[in-house]
């Protein structure tokens, strides 16, 4: 699992580059900063991250999408037919790690989050991170 970098370095999903070895956006953008920010939430909190991610950015609406990523352990469990276990779990957490990703989002866009929601579906898999913004950011 990769290490965080230290607290005094700020918030370790915007101040990290998470995104070795998995696909995103290729030029630097708010838009690339986001998916960062997302696989990092992944890799740092799960244990694994998606293999690609990518943002998308419309007027104030923010969209993730996350391919790949269960960890052994959730596999395991589709296999044997829990998708709904799972599906809680993950939504579990991602409501108690809710304020860290919205921070992170805050932060890289510049805006505050009004909304936000998580989804991930199975067969195919794919992560889902919604986010409304009380403005359009300015950068793009």
């Amino acid at each position: 699992m990769q290490k965080p970098p230290p607290p005094e370095g700020g918030n370790p999903l915007t101040r990290h580059d998470w995104t070795e070895g998995v696909e995103t956006e290729r030029q630097r953008s708010i838009n690339l900063e986001i998916s960062n920010a997302m696989v990092g939430l992944k890799k740092q909190f799960y244990g694994k991250g998606p293999t690609k991610a990518k943002t998308y950015i419309n007027d104030n609406y923010v969209f993730c999408i996350l391919e790949g990523g269960l960890t052994r352990n959730e596999e395991t469990l589709i296999e044997a037919g829990e998708h709904d276990l799972v599906r809680q779990f993950r939504l579990k957490f991602q409501e108690v790690m809710g304020h860290t990703t919205t921070k992170a989002v805050e932060e890289i866009t510049g805006c505050k989050v009004i909304g936000y929601h998580s989804q991930i579906v199975f067969e195919p898999e794919y992560g889902f991170e919604l986010f409304v913004l009380d403005a359009k950011p300015d950068r793009g």
